[in-house]
Parts: C-alpha cells; sequence; structure tokens
C-alpha cells in the first residue's frame, strides 16, 4: 500500500461540508454472471458519459457471487477517537457472499481501469474469523468492517462482523467480545459519537442461499431483531425484537449528525399482510427502542401474473430490500424490489415520515418500462445517492437464487439514475439507462463517497 501525505480531500468532517463535495464522475458496480466490477462514466462533459468503460473481470471460479462492496476508508479517518489522516479512499474491497473470498481492488492510478492487488482465501477469513458468506463493508475508524451471514463449518451461524487492518488488509479477526442474543447477521453501523454499534439480521446461509424457503418464512425462522453493542468494549447491551411476523430486518440508516442518537431499519415481509415495514430506533431514557413508522402494502395481482413463488398468495409484496438516507438527514430512498419502486419520503420528523414522491420501473407484475421504452426486468433494487441529494442511480438484481424464485424469465442488468428536485420529487432520466449485456447488476458505490459510506464526527 503506498504512503499518503495529508488529508484525502474526499473526507469531510460533518455532513453539511460533504453535502457541498464536487458531483461524482465515476461509479463502480458490482456485475455478476459473471463475477466482475463495472466502471461507469458519469461526467456529462464526457464523451462516454451514461456507458460502462471498464469491467474488471474476477478470478474466481464463478463461485464468488460479487454482492457488496465498500470503501478502504472514508470521513470516519477524521473521527479524535482514531484520527488517520494518512489514510486514502482509494481501495475498494469486494467480498464474495458465496465463496468468502476478498479481492483489494486498487482504483489508482487511473481510476477508469482499477485493478486487483491481494485477494484474501475464504480459508484464512474462516481461520482467523470463524466466519463465512461476507456481506457489508464498511470504513470505520478502527479498521476496515465486515458482516459475515454464517459460520466457517458450514451454512449455519451464529453470524457476525470481521475486521480488515487499515493499513496492510491483513485479516484481524471477530470483531464481537460478547454477542450476547445476536444469532443473525446482514447490516451494520453505528453512532459513531456515541460508541454505540447496531446490527441487524436476514438469515443463515442455509435460509437464504438456495432461494427463500417458504416453510421457513411461514415459521418465522428469519431475522427480526435489531442488536445494540457498545463499538469500545464490544459487546452486547440490547436487542430489539420487532415481533417474528416482521421477517427479515435488512438495512439500516443512523442519522447522518452526529449528535442524533436515531435511524432507520426495514424489514422485507409482514408475513400476517406480506407488506414492507420501516422502522425507526431511538434512545430514550438510556433505552434503545423502536416503532414502525412506514408500512407499505402489498399489490393485488392476478395469478397468471405470478411467478410460482406467489401465485397462492395473489399479490405482488412491495419487498423492500435497500434505502437510502440523504446527508442533511431530511429524505429517505426507499426501494421496493417486488413492485418496482423507488419511494421518497421526508424524514425531517423520523417518527411522522410523509410519503413525497414514488417513481415505477420494471417489477413482478405488469412491469413498467423505462422512460426510454426499453422494457427493464427485476425491480428497484440497490439505490446510491450522491451526496449533494439531487442524483440516485439504481441496479435491478437482489440476489442469483432469489432473482430465480421472483423473476423466473431472467434479469438482465441495468443501472437506471433518478433526477431529483432540491424540495423533493423524482424524475427518472430518460436518457440514461446502461444495460449489462449477459450480467447482473447489484451494489453501486460512487468514486470521492455517497450518502451510504461515509461516517462524520463533527456536526
Amino acid at each position: 500500500m503506498s504512503k499518503w501525505f495529508g488529508t484525502d480531500p474526499t473526507f469531510y468532517p460533518s455532513p453539511q461540508s460533504a453535502i457541498h463535495a464536487p458531483p461524482e464522475k465515476l461509479a463502480y458496480i458490482a456485475l455478476l454472471k459473471p463475477d466482475a466490477l463495472g466502471v461507469i462514466d458519469l461526467d456529462p462533459d464526457s464523451p462516454t458519459y451514461g456507458s460502462l468503460i471498464y469491467k474488471l473481470a474476477l478470478p474466481g471460479e464463478g463461485d464468488d457471487e460479487l454482492h457488496h462492496f465498500g470503501w478502504n476508508a472514508c470521513s470516519s479517518a477524521l473521527c479524535p477517537s482514531a484520527f488517520h489522516p494518512q489514510l486514502e479512499r482509494r481501495y475498494l474491497i469486494l467480498p464474495g457472499i458465496r465463496s468468502s473470498r476478498i479481492y483489494i481492488v486498487d482504483t489508482k492510478p487511473d481510476p477508469r481501469k482499477p485493478k486487483i492487488i491481494r485477494t484474501i482465501e475464504p480459508d484464512e477469513i474462516k481461520k482467523r474469523t470463524g466466519y463465512s458468506r461476507l456481506h457489508t463493508v464498511h470504513c470505520g475508524p478502527d479498521g476496515i468492517f465486515i458482516s459475515a451471514l454464517g459460520a466457517a463449518e458450514g451454512k449455519g451461524g451464529p453470524g457476525g462482523i470481521l475486521l480488515l487492518d487499515h493499513f496492510n488488509f491483513n485479516v484481524l479477526g471477530a470483531w464481537e467480545m460478547d454477542r450476547g442474543t445476536q444469532h443473525f447477521a446482514y447490516d451494520f453501523w453505528w453512532h459513531i459519537a456515541h460508541d454505540v454499534t447496531v446490527s441487524s439480521g436476514w438469515a443463515t446461509p442455509d435460509l437464504f442461499e438456495d432461494g427463500l424457503k417458504l416453510d421457513a418464512l411461514l415459521q418465522r425462522k428469519y431475522g427480526h431483531s435489531i442488536h445494540f453493542f457498545d463499538s469500545r468494549t464490544r459487546r452486547h447491551i440490547q436487542e430489539i425484537d420487532f415481533g417474528d411476523q416482521h421477517q427479515m430486518v435488512l438495512e439500516l440508516r443512523p442519522a447522518h449528525n452526529p449528535r442524533k442518537t436515531y435511524g432507520f431499519a426495514s424489514v422485507v415481509i409482514d408475513v400476517t399482510n406480506l407488506a414492507s415495514s420501516i422502522w425507526v430506533w431511538y434512545q430514550e431514557n438510556g433505552k434503545w427502542k423502536a416503532r414502525k413508522v412506514i408500512e407499505i402494502p402489498a399489490v393485488p395481482a392476478n395469478r397468471d401474473q405470478l411467478p410460482p413463488v406467489l401465485k397462492e398468495v395473489g399479490a405482488v409484496p412491495p419487498l423492500v430490500t435497500d434505502m437510502v438516507l440523504s446527508l442533511d438527514d431530511r429524505f429517505l430512498y426507499v426501494s421496493c424490489w417486488g413492485t418496482g419502486e423507488l419511494i421518497q419520503y421526508d424524514v425531517s420528523d423520523p417518527f411522522d415520515p410523509k410519503l413525497v414522491d414514488k417513481v415505477k420501473v420494471g417489477g413482478i407484475a405488469s412491469p413498467v418500462p423505462h422512460p426510454s421504452g426499453k422494457q427493464i426486468t427485476g425491480g428497484v433494487q440497490m439505490v446510491e445517492l450522491s451526496r449533494d441529494g439531487r442524483r440516485a442511480y439504481f441496479s435491478n438484481s437482489l440476489y442469483r437464487a432469489w432473482d430465480d424464485q421472483f423473476y423466473p424469465d431472467g434479469i438482465r442488468g441495468a443501472m437506471v439514475k433518478v433526477d431529483i428536485k432540491p424540495e423533493g420529487g423524482m424524475e427518472i432520466d430518460p436518457g440514461f439507462l446502461i444495460e449489462f449485456e449477459g450480467s447482473r447488476a447489484h451494489q453501486i458505490r460512487l468514486e470521492g463517497g455517497d450518502c451510504s459510506t461515509d461516517s462524520f464526527c463533527y456536526p
């Protein structure tokens, strides 16, 4: 790893300062079947704007299934608890969710042509951490944090969090000292100035790796809790159970303002009515609490419009699988992979969200074409937001086995751009549509940072 002198100009002490960062000119996107990292030109003045300009093929034998990924360092490097201004936002950490392999990708000297500089094999991960099936990557002040959904020895749990060293990418080990009642893993985030880490739970590999297990869902065997840890002692503080009807707690989005101690958690499905929901967690009298603040209902549909997995229920569940919070903590964007909607809420009052707007493309039943006229397969899935909150980008694939269940006619990878008005309101850009022939597309990261990458220590 090369030495960096000075503070990376993409690090910002506060979310308000990051809002004024220069617009993104590149995006990196996870592609699978086959696994690759795509580079997208986002510079409107470039002759290749809105196109895939490079594809970095991964050398695995097709067993990686690239899913989520993240930066090695970000604005958390400026936090006084672990000040590391010598770090730079340069390396992308790409784990394979199926293989448990990690690729370290260098975006310099040419960010348009990144290259692999190191591969960490699954055996090393499992030996040093006891974990497998790697998922979310976050750059923290103490190292590179990665969630893992399964235990090393097989398809069960518990899952948890592991750490890589900031400077040499060596595997340090499992993060937790005392996991308490936590068993399932998925996303994690923190209130970084309050030394509190929050984690959510999807499932262990036996419940997701070969597709959704309907019997297990009806038996309420998926995750339905969030967990709070002391970030310094790495010990479990408290569990909040949303109730076992609320199956699969996925994305966590804490307030960007480090003075605030609230955040949003998404739930994929309520088994009693097929609705998705958004919950707000908050602290009151020294205890953590949570309440449901948004419910998105299922949409009735004709049986002949539905895949086999949904024919008996006669409706399309929204299947909320991602969300992103603007840096000013004003707007929450929720992706509904089942119905093909991106929904914008005003969450200035986190306990009383207001629907602002929605756009739709794709979807399971009666799919809506892109404004360009092209038909989109899949639905709104991974969504990322520019730091100034004016542009959102989303992809359309969830996870290979689940894609095949809910969209059995197949998913052709796509990336869509949404233009956003300053006071709210959205419109899909009719001139921006990238289709990835022969590949599916998942998480998107923006050059220089985005709204789900950085943690800030100063208000």
